[in-house]
């Protein structure tokens, strides 16, 4: 068949697709290669290993095996396109010297996408010494990720973290799945980041299990977390927290506390020194179980330690249960009254024999020994929820609110003393409130 061409145009047309296509084909693709590294432990691999990531750039990307065995190294810098893959009874161990480390991390990327760790082996930061890091002795921080986009972070175990377990900062569309953090400070700490999901996964930390600020769409579902800190001490705007176990006390000591019990569930965090942008809200915590945990949620927007930053809008607790708290609620809202709080079909009960009188959060005297504390609000609602604290205290104290509504609330207090104070609440809405009955 003759192609008949009916102006020079329609030649030059033909030309230049028949060019493209000719330059398509000579084009070299990029190839995903696979490096296995060979475990050597007489002395640091970083530069065999960095290497290895270096090779797989060179090539377009690729993927860095560790099979079973130890592998000693310094600071090394992962690569856009390139994943590390951590194979069942691979050890990657960090060097017991804070200069042997780049970037102030063990694992280091920057202006990355596509990056992933993988595999059931093992990161072990050697709780490495800096005497001149943060409070006289934190060394790197174990993977340190900064303005980074699609990262998948999959099965492996990191142990005594030197600083933060997981460290994110700008960082967007990350995948976290089945990783465990034994020991160590923070687990993942998060800022100014968006679109994270985290499932599966056990975190045991000494400090915050969860932190952060300005944070933006993070689903959070079907986590252990143990900590001698706090759970969540986050800022973040939608957030959802579910099917969740929380349990007190720490396995791992606060380190410079030196003490184990588990401070909160949840915290707001707004450090006013990060110069946060975003209000903290649209937070779903639901079918979640606290454990011996010393408060389940505290809001301090006044004078609260890290939380006066940036104010929360709207939080709502859904399918709760707390046994063995000191507090379920401590919350001092911003003063323009702005704060929202709805809790359905929930308990919580008091750590019976505790004493507990008010106490401090993190240096900051709280309202009162009573289970549920909240001034300045705009609304708060509870509804099919017992709470339960043996003794004369009231077991809820409201005050400076705009409406407060108590539907289907059941209080046990073991007395018949009124089991709640309310003062300048402009609207108070009661509805089927039973008192000593046994909790659900």
């Amino acid at each position: 068949m003759k192609l008949k061409l009916k102006s020079p145009l329609s030649l030059l047309l033909v030309l230049g697709l028949f060019c493209l296509f000719t330059l398509s084909m000579q084009l070299p693709k990029a190839e995903k290669i696979q490096i296995t590294i060979k475990s050597n432990q007489t002395g640091l691999m970083t530069k065999t290993i960095q290497a290895a990531i270096d090779a797989c750039t060179e090539k377009g990307g690729g993927v860095v095996i560790f099979p079973a065995g130890t592998y000693l190294c310094g600071g090394i810098q992962l690569k856009s396109n390139v994943s590390l893959q951590l194979e069942k009874g691979a050890l990657l161990q960090g060097s017991s010297k804070y200069a042997d480390y780049e970037n102030d991390a063990f694992i280091f990327g920057e202006k990355l996408s596509n990056i992933a760790i993988l595999g059931e082996g093992t990161i072990d930061g050697v709780d490495c010494r800096n005497n001149n890091g943060e409070e006289g002795f934190r060394g790197a921080h174990c993977i340190r990720f900064v303005n980074c986009k699609q990262i998948s972070l999959k099965d492996f175990t990191i142990i005594n973290s030197a600083n933060w377990a997981l460290n994110m900062r700008y960082c967007s569309f990350g995948n976290v799945e089945r990783v465990k953090i034994r020991a160590g400070h923070d687990g993942l700490h998060t800022r100014f980041c968006n679109n994270f999901t985290v499932s599966g996964c056990d975190f045991r930390t000494g400090d915050d299990a969860f932190a952060g600020n300005d944070n933006r769409d993070f689903m959070i579902s079907d986590c252990k977390i143990n900590t001698s800190c706090n759970g969540f001490r986050m800022g973040c705007y939608n957030l959802t927290v579910k099917r969740c176990q929380f349990w007190g006390p720490g396995e791992s000591f606060h380190k410079i506390q030196n003490r184990n019990n588990m401070l909160s569930a949840f915290a707001h965090f707004s450090p006013i020194d990060e110069n946060p942008k975003l209000k903290s809200g649209n937070w779903l915590i639901e079918d979640c179980n606290i454990d011996n945990v010393d408060h389940v949620y505290v809001y301090n927007n006044v004078d609260g330690l890290w939380q006066t930053g940036q104010p929360v809008t709207n939080v709502v607790f859904k399918n709760v249960k707390a046994t063995k708290i000191l507090a379920a609620f401590n919350i001092i809202g911003d003063t323009c009254l702005k704060f929202v709080l709805d809790i359905k079909n929930s308990s919580f009960s008091f750590r019976e024999g505790a004493d507990y009188k008010g106490d401090k959060f993190e240096g900051v005297k709280l309202l009162s020994p009573s289970l549920f504390n909240a001034t300045n609000f705009d609304r708060i609602t509870l509804q099919n929820v017992s709470l339960s604290k043996l003794g004369l205290t009231p077991i809820l104290f409201c005050k400076s609110g705009n409406v407060l509504t108590l539907k289907d609330v059941n209080f046990t207090n073991g007395n018949k003393t009124t089991p709640y104070v309310f003062e300048n609440i402009n609207k108070i809405r009661k509805v089927n409130i039973k008192h000593n009955n046994p909790t659900k």
